[in-house]
């Protein structure tokens, strides 16, 4: 019988099923100071050893400072929770990229830009976001805390197999219209349930055109309908990638791993349980203006037209928004680049090139988050933070930041963020924020004219 990508990676880390539940090994176990801490406490509660440790990599990002990390952290809880962090790596051997180490940075950057991210491999951590290392052909997802523990004791996850479905892009992307847009406009047709019980895998013309840095955004948002999961086979694109990364493997290991690399795709005649297809042509530069990410519209769209849903109003009434509005030409007062959806050199790259010689508008606060020290110091030694600060624009230090407001970089209540990170809930950026999810393209431009604007006319 023919087998998707999938497939082939459940069963290759597949121990045994019991009454209909998987018992998968996992290859590599991420882990971060928030989700972290109560696996650990279980551990030592029931007095036992991690399994093996040495499949564990560990870094602070959600609660950490974006700027002096240098100094010691001011903040009491992230302090507390970075040192229980270390505290907790120390006693266990597990390997910590801290603040100020050269790897450091948000769990889904450093793994795939160091090669601790490899096609094949099963990889869980306690985030939900963990798709996005399936671009590299892996076997990705997120975890919840009684689960970070169950890997720690076992490497293994007790699971139920998620159904199957193939999403198919195909065509050319117009000039200004990236892989957020690509993804945005996918969950705001298929909704932000719509891949529920279901793992994705991503195909086409399309994808296979997307550098990896693109596909990871593709991935990373998998989770925001719904999916278990997001998965894109793994091509020359990867392994030129992967190629010479600290930790991709070397020698004949490297040309071992390239071999297996070209086993992982789906066979012709594979079935999935779902088929979803979408033109290229038919995607344009998008926004959201409601509450999940599901609630999408293309730039040249206005807001729907008034649903008889409850939840749909109570949307657009946190977002002090109506039905029939026009997004473009509304005021923002915030612009956040960054996060592990576009927080990438590719993203700060592009950015940079738009506004090269221009000026943020006065009114507003734009501020860009390297997903990793290895991106901030990239940025550096390109200039870009010269253009950046040229601009207006603040270059902080690595961090989830103000992705959500679990650290200090929140966005004040009532005012409108255009940001390039995957959520939109209520309160998601700080309370009472409204955020308004785009691509760095698109926040960029928002910056410098101090309105949500169609990129595609300024370039």
């Amino acid at each position: 019988m023919s087998k998707t990508l999938f497939d082939k990676l459940w069963n290759a880390h597949l121990v045994k099923s019991i009454d209909g539940i998987d018992v998968l090994y996992i290859d590599r176990h991420l882990i971060h100071e928030v989700t972290s801490p109560q696996a650990f406490a279980g551990l030592e509660t029931r007095k036992i050893a991690m399994a093996q440790p040495n499949k564990t990599i560990a870094t602070p990002d959600h609660n950490v400072p974006t700027q002096n990390q240098h100094l010691p952290i001011v903040d009491p809880l992230s302090k507390f929770q970075v040192e229980t962090l270390r505290n907790n790596c120390a006693k266990h051997n597990v390997e910590l990229f801290d603040l100020g180490h050269p790897q450091h940075g948000i769990v889904h950057i450093i793994g795939p830009e160091n090669g601790i991210t490899r096609p094949g491999m099963s990889i869980v951590c306690g985030d939900s976001h963990t798709s996005t290392h399936g671009a590299f052909g892996a076997l990705a997802f997120g975890i919840g805390t009684s689960q970070v523990e169950q890997v720690f004791a076992s490497q293994c996850l007790l699971m139920k197999r998620p159904k199957t479905m193939r999403i198919t892009i195909d065509g050319e992307l117009a000039k200004g219209v990236t892989s957020k847009d690509v993804i945005l406009y996918i969950i705001s047709r298929l909704t932000a349930a719509g891949g529920t019980g279901y793992f994705i895998e991503y195909a086409g013309s399309t994808i296979d055109a997307m550098s990896m840095e693109a596909r990871m955004t593709i991935c990373n948002m998998s989770i925001e309908m719904g999916a278990r999961g997001g998965m894109i086979a793994p091509d020359q694109t990867t392994i030129d990638y992967l190629k010479g990364r600290t930790y991709s493997p070397k020698g004949a290991q490297w040309e071992e791993a390239v071999k297996y690399c070209y086993t992982l795709k789906t066979e012709a005649d594979a079935t999935f349980d779902r088929e979803e297809k979408f033109d290229a042509k038919d995607i344009h530069p998008m926004i959201t203006f409601g509450t999940n990410p599901g609630m999408g519209i293309n730039i040249t769209e206005s807001v729907p037209e008034t649903i008889a849903d409850a939840s749909f109003q109570k949307s657009l009434q946190y977002m002090d928004l109506q039905s029939g509005q026009r997004m473009e030409g509304k005021l923002i007062q915030n612009v956040f680049i960054g996060s592990c959806t576009n927080g990438r050199i590719e993203d700060l790259r592009a950015v940079a090139s738009f506004v090269k010689g221009k000026t943020k508008a006065e009114h507003v606060k734009a501020m860009i988050v390297p997903g990793s020290k290895q991106v901030e110091l990239q940025a550096k030694a390109e200039g870009l933070d010269k253009i950046f600060a040229e601009s207006g624009f603040e270059l902080r230090e690595p961090g989830c930041s103000a992705c959500l407001g679990m650290n200090e970089d929140k966005v004040p209540a009532n005012e409108y963020c255009v940001s390039t990170s995957n959520r939109n809930f209520e309160g998601r950026q700080g309370q009472g924020a409204r955020t308004i999810l785009a691509s760095p393209l698109m926040a960029a431009a928002a910056a410098i004219n101090g309105k949500i604007v169609d990129v595609r006319k300024f370039i």
